[in-house]
């Protein structure tokens, strides 16, 4: 997993919209909704409900929210 991955993850977690999170990042939405689908993929979870009125953390999504941030802090205190 990339630490680009963890960022365009934590975005889409924090903000619950792909559009609101691809301007976030500086990205266009479909690439980043591309990324967090083959995130699903390779991890064989979902983690994120995507339903009509937005999106939701699955508990899946949760723990990698906790996860990736930790491993971000990570990455920049090095």
């Amino acid at each position: 997993m990339e630490t680009r991955e963890l960022r365009y993850f934590v975005a889409v977690a924090e903000e619950l919209h792909f559009g609101r999170a691809a301007r976030r990042l500086g990205i266009a939405q479909p690439p980043l909704s591309r990324a967090i689908a083959g995130l699903e993929r390779r991890l064989d979870a979902a983690l994120l409900e995507r339903g009509g009125r937005g999106i939701a953390l699955t508990g899946a999504g949760a723990v990698l929210l906790r996860e990736a941030r930790a491993a971000l802090d990570a990455v920049e205190a090095a």
